[in-house]
């Protein structure tokens, strides 16, 4: 699993990435490479190198590794030092989230991060049959899509869920939960839940959940992973018409074939 935090700021400055073993392939994809961007220079290729450098967004990057892998309650705690007391972004990375509106999704939360002086969990509306696949949120609506969350459920049956609204893999928390998640036992799967920490301070402290304008697509398995590859690379107007009739033209040998 990788997890990312963000200083929650107004701009993004600093980035913590959370890494298990053998992922240094992440690492790399971020990590300069002025060679490269020499034999770019040399060759005016001024548009890749734009590219190149973009990657990150100028915030500062820096690594961790989750050794023990003991959930995602684990893999938060390692950035404590990190956080240095201030709110933060939490980015889980087997999911990625298409806002529908010009502000991306983490912008979204820390703008009701602002608004409610509260920390901010993303949430979706999901089918009753996937209610058990994740954290549940329950609460009073403070405006259309904004809700006062006073219960949160890790993987309930449908039955004993507070309601269909999904947590959607983005959060803005308070420096407070590094306390909560050091006294929170394990949970479901022996791991240490984040749910069950954020639950700890319900009451205490002030969280609303977020309706996402936009739409979650989950990479955590291979088939998701390529079926949102495909997604994406459709959405890129420079490679839109020549990789579309690509597919076209894949379809129709495989009918051919059968």
């Amino acid at each position: 699993v990788i997890v990312m935090f963000i200083c929650a700021c107004e701009e993004i400055e600093e980035i913590l990435i959370i890494l298990s073993e053998g992922k240094e392939a992440v690492r790399g994809h971020f990590s300069p490479a002025p060679a490269l961007e020499r034999r770019l220079e040399e060759t005016k290729k001024t548009k890749l190198l734009d590219e190149l450098r973009a990657i990150g967004g100028g915030a500062k990057i820096e690594y961790v590794y989750q050794h023990d892998l003991n959930g995602l309650g684990g893999a938060v705690l390692l950035a404590e030092e990190f956080a240095a007391g201030e709110s933060f972004a939490v980015l889980l990375g087997d999911t990625i989230l298409s806002s529908a509106t010009d502000v991306p999704v983490t912008g979204q939360l820390m703008e009701l991060h602002d608004r409610y002086a509260a920390s901010v969990i993303a949430v979706e509306e999901v089918p009753a049959e996937l209610v058990p696949r994740y954290g549940i949120i329950g609460g009073r609506y403070l405006e259309p899509g904004v809700l006062e969350i006073s219960t949160m459920v890790e993987k309930p049956a449908v039955q004993e869920a507070p309601s269909r609204l999904a947590v959607a893999s983005r959060y803005i928390l308070p420096y407070s939960i590094f306390a909560a998640l050091k006294h929170t036992p394990r949970g479901k799967g022996n791991e240490v839940q984040l749910t069950d920490a954020i639950r700890s301070l319900l009451g205490a402290e002030r969280f609303v959940g977020g309706r996402i304008a936009g739409r979650r697509h989950d990479i955590g398995d291979k088939l998701s992973f390529l079926e949102n590859t495909v997604e994406f690379a459709l959405k890129r107007p420079e490679f839109r018409e020549e990789f579309l009739k690509y597919l076209e033209n894949i379809v129709t040998q495989q009918k051919k074939e059968e």
